[in-house]
C-alpha cells in the first residue's frame, strides 16, 4: 500500500499547504476554495510562512521542484477586493508601501533556486494571473481561464504583470488582455504560451507530478543554473555567451557529467548527487 505524501499546514485554518511527494518534490496548495483561493490578509500571511519554509529547505538542499495549485475551482482569484479598497483616504506613498511587501510576499517562489510549475486548476485572475506567469513552467486543466482586468476595476496592473505578461505572450497579445481585460480559455492560454499544455480536470496534479519528479531526476548543479539563467536571460546572443561560457564550464566541473556522461554510454538512467 502506497504511503500518503505528507504535509504541513501554514495559517490558523490551514490555508496554505504544502506537501512532500519524495525526491525533493512538493506541492503548495492555496486552500480556501469559497473565497476563489483570493489573496487575502490571512492567507498572504499563511503564504509569506510557507514560503519562508520552503526556502529554509532549499538552503538545506532539500528541494528539487515545486508545484503550486488551487484547491476547488479556481487556481487564485488574485487580491481580496476588500483589502484592496479598504483605505480610499490613504496617500500615494502609504498605498505603495502596503502594495510592495504584498508583491514580494506573493513573488516569494521566484527566489528559490529549484524550478516551479503552476499547475492551473481553474480560474486566474489579476495578481492571480501573476502567480502563474512568475512560475518556470505552467500547465492547464481544460477547465483553466486567465484574465487581468485591472483596469475594469480602476486599477493599473500590480505584481509584475506589465514585465511578466510581456515577456510570456509578447507585448501586442499583451496590451489586449491588459486593455480588454477579457478572459481566455485553456487553449488561448497554451496558444499565447501561458501554459505549455492542457491536460484533463482529473489528471492535472498527476501530470504536473510527473513534469516535477522528472526535473528532480536531473541534476541539480544543471538544472538550477539553467533555471537561473531563465530567470535572467542574456540579452544578446554575445551576451549568452559570455554567460554560458562560465556557467556551462562550471557543470563541465562537476562530479555529475561524469555520471550523465557514463549513463548516456551504459544506457542505464542516471544516478545524480548535486556533486
Amino acid at each position: 500500500m502506497s504511503q500518503l505524501p505528507t504535509y504541513v499546514d501554514f495559517g490558523v485554518t490551514g490555508l496554505v499547504r504544502v506537501s512532500d511527494h519524495g525526491g525533493g518534490v512538493v506541492v503548495l496548495t492555496l486552500r480556501d476554495p469559497q473565497r476563489r483561493n483570493a489573496m487575502s490578509t490571512d492567507m498572504t500571511e499563511a503564504f509569506s510562512h510557507a514560503v519562508a519554509h520552503l526556502r529554509e529547505r532549499d538552503r538545506a538542499g532539500e528541494l528539487s521542484c515545486v508545484v503550486f495549485t488551487g484547491e476547488g475551482s479556481a487556481f487564485c482569484a488574485g487580491g481580496d477586493l476588500g483589502w484592496i479598497g479598504a483605505e480610499p483616504g490613504a496617500s500615494v506613498a502609504d498605498l505603495r508601501d502596503r502594495m510592495l511587501p504584498f508583491y514580494a510576499t506573493w513573488l516569494g517562489l521566484r527566489e528559490l533556486s529549484v524550478p516551479s510549475i503552476a499547475a492551473v486548476n481553474g480560474v486566474a485572475v489579476g495578481a492571480g494571473a501573476a502567480i502563474v506567469l512568475a512560475c518556470d513552467l505552467a500547465i492547464g486543466a481544460q477547465r483553466a481561464a486567465f484574465s487581468v482586468p485591472f483596469t475594469r476595476l480602476g486599477l493599473h496592473p500590480g505584481m509584475g504583470i506589465s514585465y511578466l505578461l510581456p515577456s510570456v505572450v509578447g507585448l501586442r497579445a499583451a496590451r489586449d488582455l491588459l486593455l480588454t481585460g477579457r478572459r481566455i480559455d485553456a487553449e488561448e492560454m497554451a496558444r499565447l504560451g501561458i501554459v505549455s499544455r492542457v491536460v484533463a480536470d482529473d489528471d492535472l496534479v498527476t501530470e504536473a507530478l510527473a513534469m516535477a519528479h522528472g526535473i528532480a531526476a536531473s541534476a541539480p548543479i544543471a538544472t538550477r543554473l539553467t533555471r537561473a539563467t531563465l530567470a535572467h536571460p542574456p540579452t544578446d546572443l554575445d551576451d549568452a555567451l559570455r554567460t554560458e561560457g562560465v556557467v556551462q564550464a562550471v557543470t563541465l566541473a562537476t562530479y555529475d557529467l561524469a555520471e550523465g556522461l557514463a549513463a548516456a554510454q551504459e544506457r542505464r538512467e542516471p544516478r545524480f548527487t548535486g556533486r
